[in-house]
C-alpha cells in the first residue's frame, strides 16, 4: 500500500480516515478507542543502511511511514529537537551486554526512565500538529501516571506555549524518587495531583473525564481541548518502536547478529505500549522471533497469554517495580484489534465486557494470531535474586523493572532452551529505585534516607548519580495537591477556573 493512503482509525469503529496529526492531537477517539494505523507500513530502508545511522536517522527513516502528514522539515525538527544533549549518551539508546543478553538502555534521557524517549518528542508532535490543524485552543494533557508517564511528560511540556499538563498519581503507589521528582517539577504550566487509589484508579478516571462530553464542553468554551501524553497516543508509541529497529541494526553493525537473523525481545510490561511498540516493528519487517511479555506478581498479562481470557478482578499488589503495579493494560486493546483481523465491533463488544464484568475471553483463532508472544512472572524474591545474581556476576546492576524481564527472561531459556539473541528492554536507571536494588544486592537498608542509599549505589556501581537524581535532593516541593479518584474531573475544574 502507499504511504500517502495511510491513515488513523478508533479501534472501537467510532472514527476513521484521520491523519497523524489529528490523532496525536486527540490522543483518545471520541467513542473511548485507541487510534491505529490502517496498516502496518514495511520499512523502506535496508538493514546494511540502518547500520551505518545514528539514532535521530533511524527515527526519522521509522516514523516518517507512520507520520505521513508531517514534512520532512518538520519530522526532522522534532527529532533533532527531542533526541539531543538532554541525553547524556550520544547513542541515545545503548545496549550494553551482560551475561548473555544485550540489556537496551532506554533511561539516559532527562528523567532516567524509558518514556523519555518517546516523552522528550512528543510535545513537539503536538505542537507542530496544532498549526498544522489551526488549533487555536490551549491543549491540556491530561495523564495518569504509574511513575515514570507523568515526570517525563512534565519535563517535556514544562513551559511549552499553548499547553497546560496535568498528572494524577496513586499516592503511596510509586518510588520515592519518582514522587520527587514529580512533586518539584518546575513550569507554569504543571500540576500534579496524587489520588487516594492506585494506577488503574487514575487511569480509569482520565478516560472518564476524556469520555464525558459535557466537561469537553465547558473546556472548549473556556479556550481548552484536552489531550494525552499516555501511551494511548500513537504519538507515544510511533517514537517507541525506533528504539528496537536501532537496537536490531547496531548488533548486525557489532557482527553480533548477521542481517536477517532473528532476535527475541524481553520487555517489563504493565500497560502494555512497550512491547507493542516491539511487535510494530515485527510487523514491519523487523527479524524477530519471540516478544517475551514479562509481569511482576501483578500477573494479569502473563495470565492472560496462557488461557485467553483477560481478567482484573484480583488483588492489586504494590510491589519494588510500581510503574508495572497494573491491572487494565490499555495497549493491550490494540492488540486485540489488531488479532480480530481490525473488526471494531469484536473488539469494542470485547471492552464493553470488560467494563461490565472485569474480565472477558477472547477466541481460538485470536489466539492464533498472538502467537509471537509468550508470557512469564517474576516474584519479588526473584526479581531481587536475579538483580544480585547479575550483579556479583558481572558488576551490572539494572532496576526492579529490568530485573522482572531479566528473571523471565533466565526462566523462559530454561524452560525453553531457545538461545537466539535476546534483546532486554532495561527500562529506568537503578537510582531511580535505589532503595529496592541496594536492598536486593546488600540486604535491609535500615532507617538510612534515599540520599545516603543514592550516594551508596554510586560507590559501589562507580556509575555516577544521573543530573535527573542531584536535582531533586534540595528541590522545592511545589505540588501538594491530593483527591480522591471521584473527584478527579472537578479538581481538573478547578484547577484550569472553569
Amino acid at each position: 500500500m502507499s504511504m500517502a493512503n495511510l491513515s488513523y482509525q478508533s479501534t472501537r469503529g467510532g472514527e476513521c480516515g484521520l491523519t497523524a496529526s489529528q490523532a496525536i492531537l486527540n490522543g483518545l477517539a471520541e467513542d473511548g478507542g485507541l487510534y491505529m494505523p490502517s496498516f502496518i507500513p514495511k520499512l523502506e530502508i535496508s538493514m546494511d543502511k540502518l547500520a551505518e545511522m545514528s539514532y535521530q536517522e533511524t527515527a526519522y527513516e521509522v516514523m516518517r511511514l507512520f507520520l505521513t502528514d508531517y514534512t520532512e522539515e518538520e519530522l526532522k525538527h522534532c527529532i533533532n529537537s527531542a533526541y539531543d544533549s538532554k541525553f547524556d549518551t550520544e547513542e541515545i539508546a545503548p545496549l550494553r551486554e551482560a551475561d548473555g543478553a544485550y540489556y537496551l538502555e532506554l533511561f539516559h534521557g532527562s528523567t532516567i526512565a524509558f518514556k523519555d524517549m518517546a516523552l522528550s518528542i512528543l510535545p513537539y508532535l503536538m505542537t507542530t500538529a496544532a498549526k498544522k490543524n489551526h488549533v487555536k485552543n490551549e491543549i491540556v494533557i491530561l495523564t495518569a501516571t504509574s511513575g515514570d508517564t507523568g515526570k517525563a511528560a512534565m519535563a517535556g511540556f514544562a513551559d511549552v506555549p499553548g499547553t497546560r499538563i496535568l498528572v494524577f498519581y496513586p499516592k503511596g503507589g510509586v518510588s520515592r524518587v519518582q514522587e520527587l521528582q514529580m512533586v518539584t517539577q518546575k513550569g507554569d504550566n504543571t500540576a500534579v495531583i496524587a489520588i487516594q487509589g492506585n494506577f488503574d484508579d487514575a487511569q480509569t478516571g482520565v478516560k472518564k473525564i476524556f469520555g464525558n462530553s459535557e466537561f469537553g464542553k465547558r473546556l472548549a468554551e473556556k479556550g481548552y481541548q484536552l489531550s494525552s501524553a499516555n501511551s494511548i497516543n500513537i504519538g507515544r508509541l510511533v517514537p517507541q518502536v525506533v528504539y528496537y529497529v536501532y537496537a536490531y541494526a547496531k548488533l548486525v553493525q557489532k557482527g553480533t547478529i548477521k542481517n536477517g537473523e532473528e532476535i527475541n525481545i524481553t520487555v517489563p510490561t504493565g500497560n502494555f505500549g512497550n512491547i507493542l511498540a516491539a511487535y510494530l516493528a515485527k510487523q514491519m519487517g523487523l527479524p524477530v522471533k519471540t516478544l517475551i511479555c514479562a509481569s511482576n506478581e501483578n500477573k494479569v498479562l502473563y495470565d492472560f497469554f496462557q488461557t485467553g481470557t483477560y481478567d482484573k478482578r484480583r488483588e492489586f499488589i504494590l510491589t519494588s517495580s510500581p510503574s508495572m503495579d497494573i491491572l487494565i493494560s490499555s495497549n493491550l486493546e490494540r492488540l486485540i484489534y489488531v488479532s480480530a483481523g481490525c473488526d471494531a465491533e469484536v473488539n469494542r463488544g470485547l471492552m464493553e465486557e470488560l467494563g461490565k464484568t472485569g474480565a472477558y475471553s477472547i477466541t481460538e483463532a485470536m489466539r492464533t494470531k498472538m502467537a509471537d508472544f509468550v508470557g512469564g512472572y517474576a516474584t519479588e524474591s526473584e526479581n531481587g535474586a536475579e538483580i544480585k545474581r547479575l550483579f556479583d556476576a558481572t558488576g551490572y546492576m539494572i532496576d526492579t523493572h529490568t530485573g522482572v524481564a531479566s528473571t523471565v527472561y533466565r526462566k523462559y531459556v530454561a524452560e525453553t532452551g531457545d538461545l537466539t539473541p535476546t534483546v532486554i528492554a532495561s527500562t529506568a536507571s537503578p537510582y531511580k529505585f535505589s532503595h529496592s536494588v541496594m536492598e536486593a544486592v546488600y540486604g535491609d537498608q535500615g532507617d538510612k534516607d534515599e540520599f545516603t542509599i543514592i550516594d551508596d549505589l554510586c560507590k559501589v556501581t562507580g556509575v555516577a548519580v544521573p543530573q535527573a537524581v542531584e536535582e531533586i535532593r534540595n528541590a522545592e516541593i511545589r505540588h501538594k495537591r491530593v483527591c480522591d479518584a471521584e473527584t478527579m474531573e472537578s479538581t481538573v475544574a478547578e484547577i484550569l477556573g472553569l
